[in-house]
């Protein structure tokens, strides 16, 4: 009986320290499993926050982007714009050339007629003007006609010299001149010094200065001036007009114009 106590005993006893062996060993894997568990989530937490900082990285690069864009974008509305103010000017200007260039034959329809009645009047001028430089200012009216007829030469140049052709005359107004030139004195072709001063008065004098003449617009013909009154004048205005002496007051005789130089 003692026997069979004992026995109980010793395997009672072996139960308990199984049980505590078990119980210590369970234990001690509970506490590596959440040793484990906690280093796990702390590398998955390094983990996301390093994802984290990676997403805010690309956010911020993200929005200064943006930013960098809509700066860009804000220079080439501005840009647009100036782009556009000049192509609607551009615009204006090709309409307003497309308009001209429509009416260039219009207006080269109108422009010959006007030409040819100045060169006209241009003509009829010369003739019924003082008679200084004939030749010369004929030939001139000459080459402008002819250059009328030349298909070579532009309406415009053709305007232009026409134009040109009447400033000339118009200069002859605000000058003195004197040149060389024949006249008919007393029957006999003269050689002769021209002096015109502007348009109001155009004498002559002999070489040597024997005989002084002044055209007279009434009659229309140069007749002879009294030398002691006008010899030495006529003498000095030929000097004065080729720059040998000082301008000076000279008295040169003038007559009304008649009607028909008018």
């Amino acid at each position: 009986m003692l026997n069979k106590r004992k026995t109980i005993f010793l395997m009672s006893s072996f139960v308990v320290y199984a049980i505590a062996g078990l119980s210590s060993q369970a234990f001690a894997v509970t506490i590596d499993e959440i040793m484990q568990e906690g280093e796990r989530r702390a590398s998955a937490g390094v983990r996301e926050q390093k994802q984290v900082d990676s997403v805010a990285d690309q956010t911020e690069k993200i929005v200064n982007d943006f930013r960098a864009v809509i700066k860009v974008v804000d220079g080439l509305k501005i840009y647009n714009a100036l782009l556009q103010t000049q192509l609607d000017n551009q615009e204006a200007e090709m309409k307003a050339l497309s308009d001209s260039i429509a009416n260039i034959a219009l207006i080269e329809r109108q422009i010959f007629p006007l030409m040819t009645r100045m060169l006209d009047s241009l003509e009829e001028f010369v003739s019924l003007d003082t008679p200084f430089l004939m030749k010369e200012r004929t030939a001139r009216v000459a080459r402008l006609r002819e250059m009328m007829e030349r298909s070579d030469v532009t309406a415009a140049e053709k305007l232009r010299r026409v134009v040109e052709g009447y400033q000339i005359e118009n200069d002859y107004g605000r000058t003195i001149e004197a040149y060389k030139g024949t006249t008919p004195i007393n029957g006999n072709e003269l050689e002769v010094d021209f002096l015109r001063i502007g348009r109001v008065a155009l004498l002559y004098q002999t070489i040597g200065g024997a005989t002084t003449g002044a055209w007279d617009s009434k009659l229309r013909d140069f007749v002879v001036l009294p030398p002691a009154t006008y010899q030495a004048q006529v003498a000095q205005g030929l000097k004065i007009a080729r720059k040998q002496v000082a301008p000076d007051l000279l008295v040169v005789p003038v007559s009304a114009p008649s009607r028909a130089a008018q």
